[in-house]
């Protein structure tokens, strides 16, 4: 029998399966995710199904990477694998398994080669611009790996995998602001998802084109791992809307949401002061990522009206969260500061990616808010909320800190 390890929860935190900063060959929550999770009963070598379109970039053994065209086995309109939004109306079962049953054929391919792609990656530069299901036909080289799902804590969970031995794609209608990026060779990626931000694309389906390197101009376009892409879209986008938000005029309240999902707690105070963010997250022991701690830890990013200069270790949710109240600023046509906190139960084990959080999010931002003339009165709202306690919120705060030395209260 394998001997228990016990693990720090704040380097889990800190990790989240990438780094193993535990020291140890393997992630033990990993590990015991996967001996736990049901896997599609798909069997065979061939695979016809209809794709959302799917397409999934690994990160491992870059600059060469793992390229995942996927779909489930059935034909269809199966466009709801990829729609975000949807997925918070489902339960959890059956999102994972509607996600595990997004078969996967892997190839290997420079992500250089995007610039000047061979016949087999333009197709799948081409399926990555439909914006409706695109015919599949994938022949694998041999029978698939049951276990070789992919789950983790900013892609949305996928289904095993096998390498590709020949492939055929049908694409499906293309959106037309992503195909006119496609075109614009002369265009850099940020601009490029700029311009299919403003015309109503959805942020998944953004990250989905930049991981496959057809946005960008010409030379430099390359594939980027879905991982890295998805965070690359958050950024740039609330980027864009921080500094919008700077010129706004400020709220003249203190704006209190929250919002209780399965297994999670969101909340969020918009403060009428000059633009500082935060993302925090509490996970409590026997959640994804304190799986071995006997106690609640929490960790704080934060960035004052400068912005941050470093990449914020509390990972991808921290500009997932930060596009979501950007644009909830932004639609109010009024600026602020904000500091937002999730709290995650032991119920809600499964790394299910960054989506999770940019969704609740905005489905949170469209309540209506509690509003206060006082700081304190915010928070002490908030506080029967709060299984870790507001106190271990308020002592890792660096916008309390600051708050509460200005002594902030209006009206």
């Amino acid at each position: 029998m394998a001997r228990l390890v016990k693990i720090p929860p704040s380097l889990c935190i800190r990790c989240r399966g990438t780094k193993m900063l535990c020291g140890l060959t393997y992630c033990p929550i990993e590990v015991g995710r996967m001996a736990r999770t049901l896997v599609t009963d798909f069997k065979g070598t061939e695979l016809v199904g209809d794709s959302p379109p799917a397409i999934f970039v690994g990160r491992y053994g870059y600059p060469s990477v793992r390229v995942y065209p996927s779909s489930p086995p059935v034909k269809g309109d199966t466009s709801s694998y990829e729609k975000p939004a949807e997925w918070l109306n489902m339960k959890m079962e059956n999102f994972l398994s509607m996600r595990l049953s997004l078969i996967r054929g892997g190839m290997t391919i420079k992500a250089g080669n995007a610039s000047d792609p061979d016949r087999t990656l333009q197709e799948l530069q081409v399926m990555s611009l439909s914006e409706t299901p695109a015919e599949t036909y994938i022949e694998f080289q041999k029978p698939i790996n049951a276990g070789s799902f992919e789950l983790d804590d900013s892609t949305t969970p996928m289904g095993p995998w096998s390498p590709v031995k020949r492939m055929r794609i049908d694409p499906g209608r293309p959106n037309m602001a992503a195909e006119k990026a496609y075109y614009d060779t002369d265009l850099k990626a940020s601009g490029a998802i700029l311009d299919m931000y403003r015309k109503n694309v959805d942020v998944l389906a953004i990250s989905k084109v930049l991981s496959m390197g057809v946005v960008g101009e010409k030379p430099n376009r390359k594939l980027v791992p879905t991982r890295w892409s998805i965070t690359a879209v958050d950024k740039n986008i609330s980027d864009n809307l921080v500094s919008r938000v700077k010129d706004l005029p400020q709220i003249d309240e203190f704006h209190v949401y929250r919002r209780k999902t399965d297994g999670n707690l969101f909340t969020a105070i918009l403060c009428p002061t000059n633009w500082r963010f935060e993302w925090g997250e509490a996970w409590f022991p026997g959640s994804t990522w304190n799986a071995f701690g006997d106690m609640a830890h929490v960790e704080i990013d934060s960035e004052g009206y400068g912005g941050r200069s470093t990449y914020p270790g509390i990972g991808g949710c921290y500009y997932a969260s930060r596009l979501a109240v950007t644009e909830k600023f932004t639609d109010m046509g009024r600026g602020g500061s904000a500091m937002l906190w999730r709290e995650i139960y032991p119920s809600f084990h499964l790394p299910v990616g960054v989506w999770y959080v940019r969704e609740n999010l905005r489905e949170m931002f469209k309540t209506k808010p509690a509003k206060f003339d006082n700081f304190q009165a915010a928070l002490q709202y908030l506080a029967p909320n709060f299984n870790a306690g507001l106190n271990r919120w308020v002592e890792k705060s660096p916008s309390y800190a600051i708050m509460k030395s200005n002594l902030y209260s209006f009206g």
